[in-house]
């Protein structure tokens, strides 16, 4: 591994000035998206334009052979192989992959945008995930994300095409197979009969969670009179924290103000959380889990 700190930093202005030489703007806005930026008169910053430059010098200093990249970055691998040409370089080899579309069908699988599938999720979090994109989009993750040739893909298909397998029984599939590639075959398993149990059917989820109380996560012991039995005043962060919905406390505060948590099907917002003796169900965005009071 390299970092291109390595040799971009020890980079003075006047060897900036020599490699901005190297490249002329009319070549810089051939690329699709600035082209019609500029057509648009849409504001293009001059860092934008560095940018290509700064990875194709990449390509110059480890002398690359071969670089891969998505599509939306072929014209900055094709820039590395114009300026290894102008430093006497063999040009590398240029290799591109689809982007992978995340889960809404519309944009690329992005962490930001919220679409993502995240590789060290849960097994449970990330099947159910699996099974929120659409049929057509499927195929897109089939071909991408399994080792399922072209052919077999194609065979399955045809019998969802003819009616002999159903499109949600080859989404199963699926889920199984990418939970298997990042937990293990039985955790995709387990994963797969907990959404037919839960989303199918309709059952309770298996995750409970007991939770002793008074603990560290309580605020006070209440005896409120609209119920028999002790009710805890609990502080909601440190319990999302403790029953590992989130990694840390600031982690869980941060959900909880955007709205992310509820008690019981009730949206909360507010820190403290009142909990009777029983079994709760507290989901924080897409997770979820069972916690029993005691």
């Amino acid at each position: 591994m390299r970092y291109n700190s390595e040799w971009l930093e020890p980079l003075r202005w006047d060897d900036v000035v020599r490699l901005t030489g190297r490249y002329t703007v009319a070549r810089i806005l051939e690329r699709d998206d600035f082209a019609k930026r500029y057509k648009e008169g849409t504001p293009i910053s001059m860092h934008e334009l560095l940018y290509p430059l700064g990875q194709a010098y990449d390509s110059v200093m480890l002398k690359c052979d071969i670089e891969l990249g998505g599509t939306d970055q072929k014209f900055n691998l094709l820039v590395g192989r114009e300026l290894q040409r102008d430093f006497g370089q063999p040009p590398q080899i240029v290799g591109t992959t689809p982007l992978l579309e995340g889960i809404n069908g519309v944009d690329k699988m992005s962490k930001s945008l919220g679409n993502y599938i995240g590789i060290t999720e849960p097994p449970e979090v990330m099947f159910r995930k699996v099974m929120q994109i659409s049929d057509e989009l499927m195929w897109q993750y089939w071909e991408l994300l399994t080792d399922k040739s072209v052919v077999d893909i194609a065979e399955m298909k045809r019998r969802i095409g003819v009616g002999e397998l159903h499109p949600i029984d080859a989404k199963m599939e699926l889920g199984q197979t990418i939970v298997g590639e990042f937990h293990s075959a039985a955790e995709a398993k387990r994963a797969a009969e907990e959404f037919t149990r839960v989303v199918r059917r309709g059952e309770d989820p298996i995750d409970i969670r007991a939770v002793q109380l008074p603990n560290e996560a309580v605020m006070e012991k209440v005896y409120p009179t609209e119920h028999p039995g002790p009710s805890f005043l609990v502080n909601a962060d440190k319990l999302l924290a403790k029953i590992g919905l989130v990694e840390s406390v600031s982690e869980a505060a941060r959900k909880r103000k955007a709205g992310a948590l509820a008690l019981d099907g009730e949206k909360v917002v507010g820190l403290i959380l009142s909990m009777r003796v029983g079994v709760h169900t507290v989901q924080l965005g897409k997770k979820w889990c069972r916690v029993i009071v005691e």
